[in-house]
This record gives structure tokens, sequence and C-alpha cells, in this order.
């Protein structure tokens, strides 16, 4: 290897030494950055279960029903089979006495990057964007990196489930909902095709503008391709872009447009009406404004979040914080993300953003479920997620408390009857740090 003063004399155009040194530098950089944040995370993932579990002196909270105070919740094969009191135990049940303790659904997280992005200021650690301003093919669990240091962080603090969204163009590709626990991307997928995200094109004040011009056309185009497809006279190509609309004007998969002002959220609501797809609100800003028209057609939103600033100058400081109380008392359907401020790294604070709502006009109990059920609801996992009853995943919290206080301590998680360990990169760092103080007395 050249030293920098060898490199120097040999350059052939000396005023471009300074510069290459730099890029050198900056090379050498970005690789320590990248050894550093590509390392596995510490935790193993939880081993399948392979016994019931009887979960026992706690207090059960179903999100459906009534709180069962000094209840007992039962699992098996990663599924609930009984909750409730004097519940029969089979034999080599493991009994855990939780001594008072809460047990709850595992929270949601509805809009994130987790997985998909480690460290913003490193390229190479973020794979949420394709080239392109369509790409509905794109899938986002197959990007997923298991050994993100994101997720144990998340994890610890009770969120269980989040949806994985890519981002940039105006078709981001398919978000995929994902278990924060696995040992691989197929391990964590809960729902490959949550929802199609749209960056949705702000309207002009007259004509039609050209971004929705293209989403017109997309739609157009993936209906003659079904059509040409069907007719079976073996001319029509594979296409994979119209290939992956196809689920969309079906309407198994909705359309997740991420739309704030009043103008945007009509514009995709009138969309969606006439080329009859379903349709989610992601951020919804403006929401309130829209409540007739979204109530009207059943269009959920997913509130990108509560500890924001206000949109406008003359909107009042906490008009974030009092959005969701105002569509719940609209009558429209949502659920809250901590997607507005670095969704990524601060996903573990998901249950803090619906304790603002909470204190500010949004009853405690829809609080609670708009980061439990709700989201569930709107994505489609209501089936297997979002509430505590049997049938349904063994995907739960056991706490300290209402997890939505700070003070409260997640103590045990399950993912579909999985143990998974609650340590993390933070914990580890507390512990290393202890460690120098406790041994310097």
């Amino acid at each position: 290897m050249t030293t920098n003063t060898e490199f120097a004399k040999s350059c052939r155009f000396p005023h471009m030494v300074g510069t290459m040194i730099q890029t050198r530098l900056l090379l050498c950089l970005s690789a320590l950055l990248l050894l550093s944040t590509g390392r596995a995370n510490a935790e193993i993932p939880g081993a399948p279960q392979t016994r019931p579990i009887a979960l026992t002196n706690c207090h059960v909270h179903p999100i459906v029903g009534p709180t069962i105070r000094k209840g007992t919740i039962v699992f098996e094969n990663g599924r609930i089979t009984a909750i409730g009191h004097d519940v029969p135990l089979k034999k080599k049940t493991e009994v855990i006495d939780l001594q008072g303790r809460h047990v709850y659904p595992g929270m949601i997280e509805a809009h994130s990057q987790i997985g998909l992005k480690e460290v913003s200021a490193v390229r190479a650690s973020r794979d949420y964007s394709e080239a392109g301003s369509i790409n509905p093919n794109v899938r986002a669990n197959v990007s997923v990196n298991p050994d993100s240091e994101i997720i144990p962080v998340t994890r610890a603090n009770g969120v269980l489930v989040a949806v994985a969204a890519p981002r940039g163009g105006r078709v981001s590709g398919v978000a995929s909902v994902m278990q924060l626990d696995g040992w691989t991307y197929e391990d964590m997928t809960l729902k490959t095709a949550a929802a199609m995200v749209v960056n949705w094109p702000s309207p002009p004040s007259t004509g039609e503008s050209s971004g929705l011009k293209v989403l017109r056309e997309l739609f157009d185009d993936a209906r003659a391709y079904k059509a040409a497809r069907n007719a079976d006279t073996g001319t029509q190509a594979f296409d994979i872009r119209l290939d992956a609309m196809l689920p969309v004007i079906a309407g198994d998969v909705p359309v997740l447009a991420i739309a704030h002002k009043a103008a945007e959220i009509q514009a995709a609501v009138s969309f969606a009406v006439e080329q009859k797809i379903r349709l989610i609100i992601f951020g919804g800003h403006d929401a309130e404004y829209c409540a007739a028209l979204l109530k009207k057609y059943d269009v959920p939103v997913i509130i990108d979040s509560t500890h924001r600033k206000p949109s406008r100058r003359y909107e009042p400081y906490d008009v974030a914080y009092t959005l969701p109380g105002r569509l719940s008392k609209a009558g429209v359907r949502f659920c809250i993300s901590g997607s507005d401020r670095n969704e990524t790294w601060n996903t573990r604070n998901l249950p803090y953003h619906a304790a603002t709502a909470a204190a500010h006009g949004l009853r405690r109990g829809e609080a609670l479920r708009s980061v439990t059920l709700y989201p569930a609801q709107i994505l489609g996992i209501a089936d297997r997620v979002g509430s505590l009853e049997p049938g349904k995943d063994a995907t739960l919290i056991v706490t300290t408390g209402d997890p939505l206080e700070t003070k409260t301590h997640v103590t045990r998680a399950f993912v579909q009857g999985r143990s998974v360990q609650l340590t993390s990169r933070h914990t580890r760092l507390r512990d290393k740090y202890l460690e120098k103080y406790h041994s310097q007395k």
C-alpha cells in the first residue's frame, strides 16, 4: 500500500491530490461504518413452542372486552387456546406465575422502514427505495434485515409487529407486515402484501396533475394487461410491474396513499371510488376536514404521528396531539403510527404517541386500541393479532403496568408462542457501563 506522500508524487494532476486523498479517507470511514452497522445483533430468535404455556395470576387485557383480573391465559402451538378463571390445564403445561402483572397484545406499528434502514448517513444500510418512479413490483419483506439492531430495541418496548414500507417515486411498492422475531425474513413475514404504497400527487388548482395522469395510465394499463392475460391467446408477454397491480385492481390489496392536505385526501378518495379500489390514507393531517367523505366511503386513516409540529403557522400547537380524538369523535376509522419523527430508530416510542393522544382528548381505551386492534383491522391481520382471543396468535407482552406509561416495563414477550429475548444493544451498553462504575467503587 502506498503512503499519501507517494501517492501525491505519482499523481499526474497535483491539483487533484487533496480531493483524492479526501475521497480515500471517506471510503475508509464508510467501510468502518458498514462494519459496525452490518454485524448481527446478539439476540437469538425464540424457539418454537413445544408444550402448552399458561400465564397465571395476571391481569389479562383482551382489548375486545373487559379486563380479566387475576386470570389465566393459555397458548399452545403458537395460538391462544383459553382465557379466563379456573382454566383447566393439560399435563406437561408450563405454568408461569406472573404475580399480578399485566398481559396485553403486542403493539403494532402501522408504518415504518424497520429492517430496511439502519443508519441514514450510510447509503449501503438504506434499502427502502428503488430507482425509478413506478415500482409496484417491489416487495418490502424480502429486503428486511432480521439482524437489524433496531428490531430488539423496538421489541423490548412492547412493539412486536411492524409494517415495513418502501419509499420513493410515485408508486413505491408493496408494504409488508413483519413480526419482530425470526431468523429470516420468511420467518418474520406475517402478511406479504399489506398495501401498495403511493405518494399521492398534490392536485393543481385547475385541471389534472401529471402525477395523477401517470397513476390513471398505470391502472388502465393494468386492466388491459389483465384482460389480455385472461384472453389466453399466448401473445401477451409477462410484465412484472403490471402483474403486481392485479391484486390492487381486484381489491385484494389496498392502496396506501401518503396524503396530508385536504385536497390530496379528497383526490385520493375520488380516485379510489372511480377505480373501485380499496384505500388507506397515511398521514392525514387534514383528515378531520374530510371526515364526512372518509366515513361515507369507509376509508381509514393511519395518523403518521402525534409528536410533530403543526403543518401551518396559524394552527394551534397541539393540533397533532388532538387529531386522533377529533377523528374518533367524527366516526372515522384510524390508528396511530410513530412514522413522522425518525420512524425507524424511534419505532419503540409508538406507545407514547398513543399516550399523547390520550392526554389530549382521546379516550384511554381508544388510545390503546389505536396501537393494537385498530391497526390490525386496517391492515387485514385482525384474525391473527391485535387482541387476545382464543384462536389468535399468542403474540403478547407482559408488563408491570399500563404500556402507554413511560414508567412501565415490559418483562416478557411472546411472538406466536415463542418466548423472545428483551435484551438489546441498549441493555448491553447499560450493563457494560454499570460494570465500569461498579468496578471503580
